[in-house]
Formats: C-alpha cells, structure tokens, sequence
C-alpha cells in the first residue's frame, strides 16, 4: 500500500481535496454528518485503483477524479446502507451513522451521496464512466440478495461462492479499474481489460478476508463473524466437502442453531 502512495500520492491528495467539496452538504445536519464520514475515511483502495488503472493506461485526466468521486461515494453510500440491513453499530472503530443518527437519516444520508456521485457524472457528461458504475451498483445488489437466498439453506457450491463474490465485492473494484482507464483513453478495448483485472483483484481480496474469519485472534478484527451471520464463504464449503457424514451434520447444525454460542463457533474454526 505505501508502495501505491509512492507512485500516486500527490494525486490522492488532490482527490481528498475535491471529494470532500463534493459532498458539501446543504444543511447543517447534513453537512455534519459528512464531515464525520470524511474524518473517518477508509484506506480508499478504490479510488487507489481508479488512479493506477487511468496512468497505466495514459494518464491521469480531470475525468480521472471524477470517477475516482464517484466510485469512492458509491461506496461510502453501499456502506452506510449495508450498516443499516445488518444493524451494525461499529464501523472502522467509530459508530456507525445510523448507530449516532438512527436509522431513517443513515438511509437518507446513503441516497444523497449515490444523487451527489450521479450529479457530478451527469453534469460533465461522463456517461460511461456512469454506466461502468451503474452496472457495479445493480451487481452488489444482485450478488447480496443471492447471498441471502443461499444462507437460509446453506446448500452454497463453489461455483456460487464465486458468483457472490464476484458481484458483491468484485463488481465495485473492477469498476473502478474500468472507469479510471476510460477517463485516460475513451477506449472500451482498455476498460475491458482493465475491468477483467480488477474483478480478479477483488476475488482474491474476498477469499483472503473471507480465511480471516477462520484465522487468529491477532489480525485486528474478530472470528466467527461469517459463521454468526451464516455466511457460506470457502473455508466452510471445502470444509463440508471434505467432513465425514457425522461432521458434515454438527458443522451444519452449529452454523444455523448454535452460531451466536462463542464456544460453538470457535469449534466449528
């Protein structure tokens, strides 16, 4: 990651700058909750991407930040709402919106920063850079309802975990990758390319958050949490494959009766 910085330091700084004016809001309410979700930014690996890809490809454009804008307040809305479906309270070590203003302003807070990233695109005509997100945005959605569906019969195969992830956490990096190499070339040859890299670059990055779950203590974030929600991710599903009939049999019946009981949980790990 300091390696990244290395290469496009000044250009994140740069966009720290014209993001945080474009999610100026119009209230004062409004206005202090994004000044709360900018100090508590997180790594912005998308927007990273987003730079990488477009001076690879040619060269850093002003459409360049603009994508990098939009992507970054996609996510921060995808986030906000995610925290509301799963009623978390804690993100990135601080509250959530919704856990400080309640549920019915976080909701509210998630749509007007998806309006402010459709509004910056529409205003300077960056119609592909538009359908690039668009197509992430209808994906996530996609790949969260398939995820839901699964986990009450947890029944996931292989193939099915990569779908999941390949929409719900691939689709958003892949499209960062594709819009920062269209805002440097206009070429739907180069998106292409570079969106297929991102997609490979967001599976692996799910895989190795997903092993975390079953990994130590020590990593900075708690086990389990995959099991609690009852989330088919690989490590169980090669674990199910492989377990006798016996096993097969109490690893499934922890996962769906048993998975808020730690000592369970830390069984099935």
């Amino acid at each position: 990651m300091q390696l990244v910085k290395r290469v496009i330091g000044s250009e994140l700084a740069t966009f720290e700058k014209k993001f945080s004016e474009s999610v100026k809001g119009s209230n004062p309410l409004l206005d202090r909750i994004m000044q709360f979700i900018i100090k508590r930014k997180g790594k912005q690996m998308r927007p990273m991407f987003v730079f990488l890809s477009a001076r690879i490809a040619g060269g850093i454009t002003d459409k360049t930040y603009r994508a990098a804008s939009l992507i970054e307040l996609l996510h921060t809305a995808t986030l906000v709402h995610d925290d509301v479906v799963d009623n978390a309270m804690i993100r990135r070590n601080f509250f959530s919106i919704n856990a400080l203003w309640k549920n019915k302003i976080a909701v509210l807070v998630g749509d007007y920063l998806l309006s402010k990233g459709l509004l910056l695109s529409l205003e300077h005509n960056d119609y592909q850079i538009l359908q690039i997100t668009s197509r992430a945005v209808r994906e996530m959605s996609e790949g969260e309802l398939l995820q839901m569906e699964k986990a009450r019969k947890l029944d996931i195969k292989e193939e099915i975990y990569f779908e999941i992830i390949r929409a719900k956490t691939a689709s958003l990096l892949s499209a960062a990758c594709a819009a920062g190499a269209w805002s440097a070339t206009d070429s739907q040859e180069s998106a292409d390319f570079f969106r297929l890299f991102g997609e490979k670059v967001g599976i692996a990055f799910q895989i190795k958050d997903d092993l975390f779950d079953y990994g130590a203590e020590n990593i900075g974030k708690p086990t389990g949490i995959d099991i609690k929600e009852k989330k088919m991710t690989l490590p169980l599903i090669y674990t199910l494959q492989h377990a006798d009939r016996e096993t097969r049999r109490r690893i499934i019946y922890i996962v769906k009766n048993q998975n808020t009981d730690r000592q369970k949980v830390n069984e099935v790990i």
